[in-house]
C-alpha cells in the first residue's frame, strides 16, 4: 500500500479525526437544528389545522344565524298570513278591529325578529372574539393577558360592527 501512497497510520488517525468531528457535529449541531426545525414545522401544522377549524366554525355560526334569520322571516310570514285570513274572516263585522290586531301582531313578530337578530349577532361577536384570541393565543404562542383579550376583543367587535 505504501505504493499507492497510503499511509494507514495516516487513514485510520484521519478516519478517527473525522469520525469524532461528524459526531461532535451531529450531536450539538445537527439534532438541535433537525429537532428545532421539526417542532416549528409541527407548531406551523398546529395553527393551520387550527385555523381550518376556527374557519369551519364561523362558517358553521354563520349558517346556523341563517337559518335562525329564515326561521324568524318564515314564522313573521306565517303570522302575517294568519293575521290577513283572521282580518278577512272578521272584516265584514268588525274590519277596525281586525286591522288593529292585524298591525299590532305585525310589529310584535317584526320587534321579536329584530330582537332575535340583534342576539344572534351579539352572540356572534362574542363567538368571534373569543375565536380571534385563541387564535392568536395560539398562533403567537404567547399567553394573553387579561387586558390583552379584552382588547383584542373590542377591536374585532368594532370591526364586525363597521
Amino acid at each position: 500500500m505504501d505504493k499507492l501512497g497510503i499511509q494507514w497510520q495516516m487513514l485510520l488517525v484521519q478516519t478517527i479525526s473525522f469520525s469524532a468531528v461528524f459526531f461532535v457535529l451531529w450531536k450539538f449541531a445537527y439534532a438541535p437544528i433537525f429537532n428545532m426545525l421539526a417542532a416549528r414545522q409541527q407548531k406551523i401544522a398546529d395553527s393551520l389545522a387550527n385555523a381550518e377549524k376556527i374557519k369551519s366554525d364561523v362558517a358553521r355560526t354563520e349558517a346556523d344565524r341563517q337559518k335562525i334569520l329564515a326561521d324568524a322571516g318564515d314564522q313573521a310570514n306565517k303570522l302575517i298570513d294568519d293575521a290577513r285570513q283572521a282580518a278577512a274572516r272578521v272584516r265584514e263585522q268588525e274590519t277596525q278591529k281586525a286591522i288593529a290586531a292585524a298591525e299590532q301582531i305585525v310589529v310584535k313578530a317584526r320587534e321579536a325578529a329584530a330582537q332575535e337578530r340583534a342576539q344572534t349577532l351579539a352572540e356572534l361577536k362574542r363567538e368571534v372574539g373569543r375565536l380571534v384570541v385563541q387564535t392568536t393565543t395560539t398562533v403567537t404562542g404567547k399567553i394573553l393577558t387579561a387586558d390583552d383579550q379584552r382588547r383584542l376583543a373590542e377591536e374585532t367587535e368594532k370591526q364586525l360592527s363597521a
